[in-house]
């Protein structure tokens, strides 16, 4: 058992079940907040009553979140030691200050809007939920920015074997900060949409004239098609760009892009052959790649072939996340844009067909993130720090398989359990005030 590999399956794991939550409590809260603004604002107790039940579903997640982010962070330190010996006088940082800045905020106000509504006047209750909204999307803006230093490290020297930190704001925004930390905002805006058009659907379903889920598909669905819109264009576009300037070969691995082209064409489908990089049966748009990514349908791109063959990154791997992942947000434009229509031709609620699409949707906007976060970490490989360690210089030799696997096994049937309870509490929650229809349900 090679404890390299089941190092590197097991913070897949770890890291994979925590990022189904944080992008849920970052989409939710902004929802919620635009809930509680309607409530404060109108007086409207449906609004109210509409808080109440996504404030629930929040709470929910973000539990189940912080738990989950704990434990990812342990391995650091346990099965990546080396790496956090090389990094952590600038990998440590930016935790320290989700931890600081963003965290604690989060938490100590949502206990507040949690338990003081109708304790404090609504106005502290209202600011109490800006807080957590503001704390969620921080929270995002610090882990993004350790992340993307792996990706495009800057503002640092290397002194006696390790990176130390030389410049702050160099650091914290080095190249792909801004644009991937703006794609992964709006793709938790949209994961949001998704589950709350899912709970309005739900709800709706079960009852014509619930109320609630009413409110929510009036909110969620148009919402949704405005940022499924945006993480596309310019967000996506923009951290698209940012990595065929900064990282080539992750590019190129992504784009199916296998010898260096002028005018290089954008595949839309194709098989990938690993060894030596070919792709079959492709279909594509002569040029389209060369004008999305550097504004000339005539500009060249190097592709695989100019770099050497331990450079590469898994080339299937990376390629087929990527490609799913955009079919994907087009997918979430089209049901957007669909369930749009339907409102302005008042007939959201007739039918059962889209409201069950939307029922069955909720889990995609998660699986697109997946997909995106595969892409971006498979293709960063065999690099851990792009261009300054290897994944394989970075693990902690004195752990044995065995006892990854242990660990393995362990926390894979922990997430399991812990899984299946949420969704459990997830949908009873959903359902709460609705008639019995004989146990009928979400799942």
């Amino acid at each position: 058992m090679d404890a390299l590999v089941l190092s590197r399956i097991q913070f897949a794991l770890t890291a994979g079940f925590h990022f189904l939550f944080p992008p849920l409590t970052i989409g939710l809260a902004w929802l919620l907040l635009v809930v509680e603004t309607r409530a404060w604002r109108s007086g409207d107790p449906a609004w109210e009553k509409m808080g109440r039940l996504f404030g629930k579903l929040f709470a929910l997640t973000f539990a189940v979140g912080v738990a989950t982010g704990i434990l990812m962070e342990f391995q650091f330190g346990t099965n990546w030691s080396r790496y956090s010996k090389y990094v952590g006088d600038i990998f440590g940082a930016p935790l320290a200050a989700e931890g600081v800045f963003a965290f604690f905020l989060e938490s100590t106000f949502l206990g507040l809007y949690l338990f003081g509504r109708n304790r404090v006047p609504k106005s502290v209750h209202w600011f109490s939920m800006l807080m957590v909204t503001v704390g969620a999307t921080l929270s995002a803006f610090w882990i993004i920015v350790a992340n993307s230093w792996q990706q495009t490290p800057a503002g640092h020297v290397i002194r006696n074997g390790r990176a130390e930190l030389a410049d702050f704001a160099a650091a914290v925004f080095n190249p792909s900060t801004l644009p991937r930390y703006t794609h992964t905002v709006f793709a938790s805006l949209v994961a949001g949409a998704f589950l709350m058009a899912a709970v309005g659907a739900y709800r709706v379903l079960r009852d014509r004239s619930d109320e609630t889920g009413r409110r929510a598909l009036r909110l969620a669905v148009p919402w949704g098609l405005v940022v499924s819109l945006l993480v596309a264009f310019p967000f996506g576009h923009w951290h698209a760009q940012q990595v065929a300037a900064t990282q080539p070969e992750k590019f190129a691995a992504m784009e199916g892009l296998y010898t260096s082209q002028t005018g290089a064409p954008l595949v839309l489908f194709g098989l990938v052959k690993q060894e030596p990089p070919d792709l079959h049966a492709e279909v594509e748009i002569p040029g389209l790649l060369s004008w999305l990514a550097f504004g000339d349908p005539g500009a060249p791109i190097r592709g695989i072939d100019e770099f050497p063959e331990e450079d590469h990154p898994p080339l299937w791997l990376t390629f087929v996340s990527f490609h799913n992942m955009v079919l994907l947000g087009l997918a979430f434009i089209g049901l957007m844009g669909w369930g749009t229509w339907r409102l302005w031709r008042g007939r959201m609620f007739e039918g059962r067909t889209y409201l069950t699409l939307l029922l069955f949707a909720v889990p995609l906007p998660l699986v697109a993130t997946q997909f995106g976060w595969v892409a971006a970490e498979v293709g960063r490989q065999p690099w851990i720090v792009y261009g300054m360690l290897r994944t394989s210089d970075g693990w902690s030799p004195s752990v044995s398989g065995g006892e990854v696997l242990f660990s393995i096994l362990l926390f894979g049937t922990i997430y399991l359990f812990l899984g299946t309870l949420w969704v459990r509490f997830m949908v009873h929650e959903a359902g709460h005030g609705l008639p019995d229809r004989g146990g009928e349900g979400m799942a």
